[in-house]
């Protein structure tokens, strides 16, 4: 049987779902939460736009669940969604985050489901590390004192490894954003056919937050 991953496009959940193919796993939905809340506890809205695209590039089913983002029931509409679909297991991108996690993991018991989180309590230099080294990942949301918006765009190499490490001993950020420091895209990874493009970029700035908005989508 086949799998689900849980992804926003951001460079966790990619990961997870690259980690699942490499050791033979089906994936063929790719699952997206769509909250109407962008201050969702569960889920990322950023560039969302993207997600349907990048399941066409690695083949994959696109499955999107409509929820108003409110705090727990949200998590119904995810199980909802998730129920409807003939899998056997979940892929999550879950680093750190106890709350994310156990909710997932509730959903996936209550729905007699495996659950695959691969990166979980993975040290947070080795996973930057590996996107870097696997993925086009870029910066596209900063929300962290010392993450201003010359970080936008940004994508994961040594060098934004670096300054994310300056600003991470100054503020004491996560380095792999799992505070909600940041958020990501990723527009290539091993198992897509081709990268994602995009034609649009919009620099939307509001107190304490920057977030590099793409269009286009291609």
């Amino acid at each position: 049987m086949s799998w689900a991953a849980l992804t926003s496009g951001g460079k966790d959940s990619i990961l997870s779902c690259q980690k699942a193919i490499d050791t033979g796993k089906e994936v063929r939905y790719m699952v997206t939460a769509r909250p109407k809340n962008p201050d969702s506890y569960m889920f990322h809205s950023a560039n969302l736009d993207a997600v349907p695209v990048i399941a066409r590039v690695a083949g994959m089913e696109y499955v999107e669940i409509a929820t108003h983002g409110k705090k727990e029931e949200e998590l119904d509409d995810l199980e909802t969604g998730l129920a409807a679909l003939d899998i056997e297991g979940v892929i999550a991108g879950a680093v750190a985050s106890v709350y994310q996690a156990d909710r997932v993991r509730a959903i996936t018991d209550r729905l007699g489901l495996t659950l695959y989180t691969p990166l979980w309590h993975m040290d947070t230099e080795a996973l930057v590390r590996e996107v870097a080294e696997r993925m086009d990942a870029r910066i596209v949301v900063t929300a962290a004192e010392g993450l201003d918006e010359s970080f936008l765009g940004a994508r994961f190499d040594e060098a934004l490894i670096g300054r994310l490490k300056a600003v991470a001993k100054l503020h004491r950020i996560n380095l792999a954003g799992e505070g909600g420091e940041y958020e990501s895209l990723t527009l290539n990874a091993p198992f897509y056919s081709r990268p994602v493009t995009y034609s649009a970029s919009e620099i939307r700035s509001s107190p304490g937050r920057h977030e590099l908005v793409l269009g286009g989508f291609g």
